[in-house]
């Protein structure tokens, strides 16, 4: 079955760029007509989507992260990854990778990373 698994470092300093991959096994990135989407939920917080990769490699970001979001994808690995920029101690969270059949549904997730931000 396809299973997604979060990576990276669980301290980040501020003001420095946020970088987390996501493999994907059991299944293709690149299969029709998947989405592959990056949520994350600060401490005491509800989830908030932050952007996704379409099957096709096609982007969209939520517009409140828009102008710090990159979101990108090795297919020879099965990976996609998060890019956060200029980040401070609000971007503290667990972030999800997830799959859905669009932007707004997702029927699987990655276990869930936590991400720290402080000097």
């Amino acid at each position: 079955q396809v299973q997604l698994q979060e990576s990276g470092p669980g301290l980040v300093k501020p003001s420095q760029t946020l970088s987390l991959t996501c493999t994907v096994s059991g299944g293709s990135i690149t299969t029709n007509y998947y989405y592959w989407s990056w949520i994350r939920q600060p401490p005491g917080k509800g989830l908030e989507w932050m952007g996704v990769i379409g099957y096709s490699g096609s982007t969209y970001y939520s517009p409140s992260l828009k102008s710090r979001t990159s979101i990108s994808r090795d297919t020879s690995k099965n990976q996609f990854t998060l890019q956060l920029s200029s980040v401070t101690p609000e971007d503290t969270a667990v972030y999800y990778c997830a799959r859905g059949p669009n932007y707004s549904d997702y029927e699987l997730w990655g276990q869930g990373t936590q991400v720290t931000v402080s000097s």
